[in-house]
């Protein structure tokens, strides 16, 4: 099978987008193949799909989990397609409603909604106490002073067990002091573990641990920049009303399209 392919680089999580109708059911084989290619250095997999006329594009992601990096960077894609928009509205996988992105098509940036926290809470791994923050369809665990390691992931990955429609989970090693994080990602269709770049949604449960007020932080990633923000103030103790309230914004670097033979 032969597939056309985008290989888009948001603030360093490279994400590779098949661009060819994929059924769902072979979704998670050929995410695996596409991440095995040396050349292409994929943290990710999403594709595109048909979108519905109430948006301006439809992606799903390989588990079916939701990516801030990943919507920005199609949506930046498909501001480009419609020839420069600067507001795009997507339907993306592990959102339960349409969201828009805002591009900057001249400066290369974009930034995207986020859903917001369905939970948060204080939770204890290996006597390190961090913030277990539920944002519906991945989670992450923030953690500070801790070295970072798969092994941390596997002590910690029972606490994310009780979350209901979970399709991807996450440790978020934190250095507050630096504002700098090393996001490590589980995607529980697939079973791929990856030390990502640089993570959106990690970057906004950095910013729900270190704020019960929320306000604008710059994290610093493995190879970019996020910036998370709220849209109204949170307490960390209760769920958020508002169907959406954060977005992340780093530079996006441009793609290059290519084909992948994806066959046995």
């Amino acid at each position: 099978m032969e597939l056309n392919i985008l290989r888009a680089d948001p603030a360093g999580n490279i994400t590779v987008f098949v661009l060819d109708p994929v059924e769902k059911a072979q979704r998670a084989a050929i995410a695996e193949k596409i991440m095995a290619i040396p050349a292409l250095k994929a943290e990710q997999v999403g594709y595109a799909c048909a979108a519905e006329d109430d948006v301006d594009g439809h992606m799903e992601m390989m588990g079916g989990e939701f990516c801030g990096n990943a919507t920005r960077a199609y949506g930046m894609y498909i501001a480009q397609q419609k020839g420069g928009l600067s507001s795009v509205r997507l339907r993306v996988s592990g959102c339960d409603h349409a969201v828009t992105a805002q591009v900057d098509l001249k400066s290369g940036t974009a930034r995207a909604e986020m859903p917001c926290p369905r939970s948060v809470k204080r939770v204890t791994v290996n006597g390190h106490e961090g913030t277990l923050v539920d944002l519906t369809g991945i989670a992450h665990f923030v953690v500070e002073g801790v070295e970072p390691s798969e092994g941390f992931f596997r002590a910690a990955e029972s606490i994310f067990s009780g979350i209901a429609g979970l399709d991807a989970c996450g440790v978020i090693f934190l250095d507050a002091e630096k504002r700098s994080m090393i996001p490590l990602v589980k995607v529980i269709e697939t079973g791929s573990l990856v030390w990502e770049g640089s993570c959106g949604s990690g970057s906004v449960a950095c910013a729900v641990a270190q704020s019960e007020t929320w306000k604008t932080v710059v994290f610093r990633a493995n190879t970019g920049s996020l910036r998370a923000r709220s849209a109204q103030a949170s307490s960390a103790k209760a769920e958020t009303s508002s169907p959406r309230a954060s977005a992340a914004r780093s530079r996006w670097m441009s793609p290059c399209a290519s084909r992948c033979d994806a066959a046995e």
